[in-house]
């Protein structure tokens, strides 16, 4: 079943937006979940042939395995 959601932006984006979706020949709400999806799907996670190249880096499994063994120890901090 859909949601329905309220967002609230400034007018400059709020025309962004329009022009995009008008471009895209979509409504607003439509623009921004298809926006949103395509993120989420394209720019939030590794490809086949970069998670490859991830799993094929010796060094660097051992850099993050070594990371993991600290972080159990309590060995990090945590920079903001």
């Amino acid at each position: 079943m859909p949601k329905t959601i309220t967002l609230r932006i400034d007018e400059n984006v709020y025309g962004l937006f329009k022009t995009a979706a008008s471009a895209e020949k979509r409504t607003i709400s439509n623009f921004i979940e298809y926006a949103a999806l395509n993120f989420l799907t394209e720019e939030s996670y590794v490809s086949d042939e970069e998670m490859k190249d991830i799993l094929d880096d010796q060094k660097l499994l051992q850099s993050l395995e070594n990371a993991k063994k600290d972080v159990k120890k309590g060995k990090y901090k945590i920079v903001a």
